[in-house]
C-alpha cells in the first residue's frame, strides 16, 4: 500500500495591511497624510487592498500604520466594518525596517493561524480568493512580467516553469517577473522573520522569507496578467486612478466594503449640515 498522504490542518486566515513609511516621492501630498490615504480615483487608495482580503473572505484584518497619520486611518477605519462582521486593529511601526516586519509586529495578530500580507498602496485587478481561500501551508506569491525587473524581487524559473530563485533587486538580469505585495505564509513565517539579518539597505527583506519557503520548497508562485497598481510617484498614482476608472476596478468592490463606504459617506454628509447649520 502507498503512503497516506494527510493534509495540512485548514488554519484561520487572518489579514495584514502594512501602510507604514513616508513616501518621499509623493512628497508634498504625504507631507500632511499617508501615502495610502491619498485617493486613486473615487476612493482612497487602502480600500483596494483592504478589498482583496475582504473577497478572500477574512475577518480579521491587521493595520500596520505609521506613527504620524494613526489617527486618519482610526477615524476613516476604525469602526467602518465593525458592524459588518470584520474587525479591523491597528498597530504603529515607529521605525520602519522592511517589509518582513509586519510579520514579527503581527505576531500576537497571527496566533497559531495563516495570514495574507498585502502592501497598502498595491491596487490588484485581479480576484486571488480562491488561492487565498484554499491556502493551507507554506508560503503563495504572485508574480508579474514587468518592464523594469531591477526595482522588484525577481523570481526565476526553470524550464519546468518551477521557481527556483528569488533576488531582491538584481543589478543583472535574472528574469522579468516581479514578486508583487500579496504573501500568503503558514503561521512559521514569525519565526523565519525573526531570523532575518538586515540586508546591505539594513532592511529585512520579504524577499529572505520567501527564498526561505523556496528553499524547503514550500513556495507557490501564481502568474497573472491583470493590472498591478504601484501608485508611488505623482504619474503613477495619476495612471492608477485613470486605469481603474477604465477598468471599472472600483466598481468590482465587495458588497459589505461597498455599503460601508456608502454608509460612511452619509453619515458625514449628516455631520456636516448639523455644522452648518
Amino acid at each position: 500500500m502507498g503512503e497516506l498522504l494527510i493534509k495540512p490542518k485548514k488554519r484561520k486566515m487572518k489579514g495584514i495591511v502594512l501602510a507604514g513609511g513616508t513616501a518621499t516621492r509623493l512628497f508634498p501630498m504625504t507631507a500632511t497624510t499617508s501615502k495610502q490615504l491619498l485617493p486613486v480615483y473615487d476612493r482612497q487608495m487602502i480600500f483596494y487592498p483592504l478589498n482583496t482580503l475582504i473577497k478572500a473572505g477574512i475577518k480579521d484584518i491587521l493595520m500596520i500604520v505609521a506613527p504620524e497619520h494613526s489617527g486618519q486611518f482610526l477615524n476613516l477605519l476604525g469602526s467602518l466594518l465593525k458592524k459588518h462582521g470584520i474587525h479591523i486593529t491597528f498597530e504603529v511601526q515607529s521605525n520602519p525596517r522592511g517589509l518582513a516586519e509586519a510579520l514579527t509586529l503581527g505576531e500576537n495578530h497571527i496566533g497559531d493561524d495563516n495570514v495574507a500580507l498585502i502592501l497598502g498602496d498595491n491596487i490588484f485587478e485581479n480576484d486571488f480568493a480562491k488561492q487565498i481561500k484554499e491556502f493551507r501551508s507554506g508560503g503563495h506569491v504572485f508574480a508579474k512580467k514587468v518592464v523594469d525587473p531591477e526595482r522588484f524581487g525577481v523570481v526565476k524559473f526553470n524550464k519546468a516553469n518551477r521557481a527556483i530563485e528569488i533576488v531582491e533587486k538584481p543589478t543583472k538580469w535574472i528574469s522579468d517577473y516581479a514578486v508583487t505585495g500579496l504573501y500568503l505564509f503558514d503561521n512559521n513565517c514569525v519565526s523565519i522573520a525573526k531570523k532575518i539579518k538586515p540586508s546591505e539597505r539594513g532592511e529585512i527583506e520579504i524577499t529572505d522569507v520567501n527564498r526561505a519557503y523556496l528553499k524547503k520548497r514550500q513556495l507557490e508562485v501564481t502568474l497573472f496578467e491583470g493590472e498591478w497598481l504601484d501608485a508611488g510617484t505623482p504619474d503613477s498614482l495619476l495612471e492608477a486612478s485613470m486605469i481603474v476608472k477604465e477598468k471599472g476596478i472600483s466598481k468590482n468592490f465587495h458588497p459589505i466594503l461597498d455599503q460601508a463606504i456608502r454608509e460612511f459617506n452619509e453619515e458625514l454628509k449628516i455631520s456636516s449640515k448639523k455644522r452648518l447649520s
